[in-house]
């Protein structure tokens, strides 16, 4: 039995209760009129799905209830035992397929899916909000001798640094790959992540609000010792980054602001460019990193971070990686990983889902890490370190 039962239903599934005397109004289909009979196939589609998704949504509300209260006892200094997780993986769909005749409602058709930006629409919004292009590596050599050093003056590690980046882009990843571009540049991108350890935007916009004081000053410093027209170049970059770090700092401080800032408005979207620049790119990769470091220290954990250890919270979430960086081994290959995972995550990420528990979930990143660090990129990374 589930360790935690759901506590509530939504509107869906107490209007999908009516099932046993008809098809839920959520999911018949319409005509004209809006009340077209649905054929027996849909009718069975439609109590199996229901079912399913009812299901489904009590798991996942024991999911978040399990974590908010492991959270809880974890601040508090209480030990974190077995019980404190959900044992059982995700309930899987097993009914009849969707019949061909039957489409489903639209939930929200004002808010359609918003489209992945590529990185020349980055540098077209970086251009129009803050008159700032990067100034790109003339190699990739250059850019990973530039992000070597600013991650072992960060206190990284050359293997930490090495096999996150072999885990993200595959052991052989530029600067400016994209995420589902790492083999074809002409693809569509899955996602906004771009560099060696693969940032969101929204990281880019979370970083600026939260350390662009310290890049500032660390760009300020190095124009200072720059004369001509080099000065004047580094003092432009200061000053557009200036606009960013302000832009970054409009909204509050917290991950879901910075999530619209860097999804809805074109001065979110310039501020990813600036990953592509040789001198501020190799800082917010290296925070990003840095950042989880810091937080796996303020919460007392003995030791230097894994490159593993470090990689799943950068996967996950300082949070949720932390999590399962503390657990013990003896529980690891007992607890699936949806524990770690809202559920939209959990259903888009294919490593948690086919590890299944959190010692797979460990051994699988480790030993992409083993193979992707003998191939070419990875191995110049190790040597610019």
């Amino acid at each position: 039995m589930m360790h935690h039962r759901f506590r509530r239903r939504s509107l869906l599934w107490l209007l999908a209760a009516a099932l046993l005397g008809g098809v839920s109004p959520l999911f018949a289909q319409g005509g004209a009129d809006g009340a077209t009979a649905a054929s027996p196939a849909v009718e069975a589609y439609i109590r199996a799905r229901t079912a399913y998704e009812q299901e489904a949504e009590a798991y996942w509300q024991s999911i978040a209830d399990t974590r908010r209260a492991r959270f809880a006892k974890r601040r508090s200094g209480e030990r974190i035992v077995l019980a404190d997780y959900v044992l059982e993986q995700p309930p899987v769909y097993t009914g009849p397929p969707r019949p061909p005749e039957y489409v489903p409602p639209r939930r929200d058709p004002e808010r359609p899916p918003v489209p992945v930006p590529t990185i020349p629409e980055f540098l077209a919004a970086a251009k129009q909000q803050y008159n700032f292009a990067p100034d790109r590596p003339r190699s990739e050599t250059e850019f990973k001798q530039a992000y070597a050093k600013v991650a072992t003056a960060a206190g990284l590690t050359r293997e930490q640094a090495v096999r996150i980046y072999a885990f993200e882009t595959g052991g052989n990843g530029e600067y400016d790959t994209q995420a589902g571009l790492t083999s074809n540049k002409n693809a569509k991108p899955i996602s906004p992540a771009i560099g060696y350890n693969q940032l969101l935007s929204t990281n880019s916009v979370s970083l600026l609000a939260n350390h662009g004081d310290k890049f500032l000053t660390r760009l300020s410093s190095t124009a200072a010792t720059l004369v001509a027209a080099d000065r004047k170049a580094m003092d432009r970059k200061v000053e557009a980054l200036q606009k960013m770090v302000a832009f970054s700092r409009s909204v509050p401080n917290s991950w879901s602001e910075h999530d619209k800032l860097a999804k809805f408005t074109e001065g979110g979207k310039g501020i990813h460019a600036a990953i592509l620049d040789r001198d501020i790119g190799p800082l917010l990769q290296t925070q990003k990193l840095l950042d989880s470091v810091v937080f796996a220290k303020a919460r007392g954990f003995p030791r230097p971070l894994a490159a593993v250890e470090l990689e799943l919270m950068n996967f996950t979430g300082d949070g949720n990686g932390f999590d399962m960086v503390t657990m013990p081994h003896e529980l690891r290959d007992k607890v699936p990983t949806s524990n770690f995972f809202q559920r939209g995550g959990y259903e888009r990420n294919p490593i948690a889902r086919r590890t299944g528990t959190v010692a797979a979930l460990f051994e699988s990143i480790d030993g992409k890490m083993d193979r992707a660090s003998q191939l070419p990129g990875a191995k110049a990374l190790a040597g610019a370190f």
